[in-house]
């Protein structure tokens, strides 16, 4: 047994995920979920092959394309340029079958989100900009009404709702609040959502839309803004206080409440059956938040060495999180070995994919296909370490 940084026994052993697969969403790389502490430790899947010719290592079985490559026409003859620096990504279901990546591009000045469609059978039929000339836009989140969030990580950084088919305008949501944003997801059951803060002081962020619109989503024109504080004074649970200027314009969002609970460098979050999980890279640390009971687990914990039976965490870096319809956890690595790592149904981990010769980089955009056989992800900085060497992948064989 472990204790948890909230004082709570968790017995490690009978800890297992959930095995439900995601709700009958059109969106996929939304979310994954525990059900308790993860146990260390790996399985003979853990063996990867020997770098392809794109340095990409992967388990046999699994085959790797390169579908983008910033700077480069993303359909021979195309006139779309991918972006730079690709970063959070989500797919989405098309009426033909098919379905539409989205990613964002992490630069200043000239982000937004490029998308790629694809046909039924995989093939790119179009590539085109859902959001141009907005500031690092680094993560984000799939709506249950098939929109994408994405999320500027600057210090004055705003949340725009882009739409996958490029045929609405995207809009700014200032309500969401001014402040260095890094992820959303949506509680579908509740219509509330919660975003995280890339500070190493940060917050956890939770909106709540004044009235929902004629399809009975949230209108996130207008609404309230609150951040985590800890509930009666205990850290296993949370409550929510209300940010008083949520734009900031005379102070920063996470020093308007003093009695904010802090997070160590907010990344990715996802929503899944009742609970809201989400990475620190700062502590490299998972957490659980139960929305029901307002309880809150560390899941994961790379210094934790009682859950490796003492040896090195084969988990760092944490950052994004997908789940396959297995109920399958991903967690791409910002430093580490450049892995994603899957965290299954049992709590066993072992990577799926490697980077070689991407050391400068990072692993970013996870996302599933609707049909959970190819996910898809990107180096952000390739080989080269510049921004202007992203490449964007897509791993078939699931």
């Amino acid at each position: 047994m472990v204790k948890n940084n909230g004082g709570r026994m968790i017995d490690l052993a009978k800890r297992q995920f959930l095995k439900r697969g995601l709700s009958g969403l059109s969106v996929c790389g939304v979310g994954a979920i525990w059900s308790g502490v993860i146990i260390g430790g790996c399985t003979s899947r853990a063996v990867l092959q020997a770098p392809d010719e794109h340095g990409v290592k992967v388990r046999a079985g699994l085959q790797v394309r390169i579908i983008a490559r910033s700077g480069q026409s993303v359909m021979t003859g195309g006139n779309y340029l991918w972006h730079d620096a690709p970063d959070g990504g989500a797919c989405f279901m098309t009426n033909d079958g098919g379905w539409v990546y989205v990613s964002n591009s992490e630069i200043m000045h000239t982000g937004g989100v490029g998308a790629i469609t694809f046909g039924a059978d995989g093939a790119i039929r179009r590539a085109y900009s859902i959001l141009e000339k907005t500031d690092r836009n680094c993560a984000g989140g799939a709506t249950p009404w098939r929109s994408w969030l994405s999320c500027e990580e600057t210090p004055t950084g705003r949340v725009w709702e882009c739409y996958p088919n490029g045929q609405s305008p995207a809009k700014v949501c200032p309500a969401l609040g001014v402040f260095n944003h890094e992820a959303v997801a949506v509680d579908e059951v509740n219509l509330q959502l919660y975003l995280t803060e890339d500070e190493k002081d940060g917050g956890l962020y939770r909106f709540t839309a004044d009235r929902l619109n004629v399809d009975g989503f949230p209108d996130l024109t207008s609404g309230t803004l609150e951040v985590a504080v800890m509930y009666d004074g205990q850290r296993s649970q949370l409550d929510w206080a209300v940010v008083p200027d949520p734009l900031a314009r005379h102070k920063a969002t996470r020093y308007q409440v003093p009695s904010l609970r802090q997070f160590n460098g907010g990344e990715g979050i996802a929503y899944f059956d009742g609970r809201i999980i989400f990475t620190t890279k700062g502590d490299n640390r998972v957490w659980s938040y139960l929305i029901a009971t307002k309880e809150i687990e560390i899941m994961y914990d790379a210094s934790n060495t009682a859950m490796f039976n003492n040896a090195a965490p084969m988990l760092t870096g944490v950052d994004n999180v997908t789940v396959s319809q297995k109920g399958d956890v991903y967690v791409a690595e910002d430093g580490g070995d450049l892995q994603i790592v899957v965290i299954d149904t049992y709590g066993k981990l072992y990577p799926i994919m490697q980077l070689a010769g991407h050391e400068l980089s990072e692993i970013t955009g996870l996302a599933f296909s609707p049909d959970g056989k190819r996910l898809y992800f990107s180096s952000q900085r390739g080989t080269s370490g510049l921004s202007s060497g992203g490449i964007t992948y897509e791993i078939q064989g699931f």
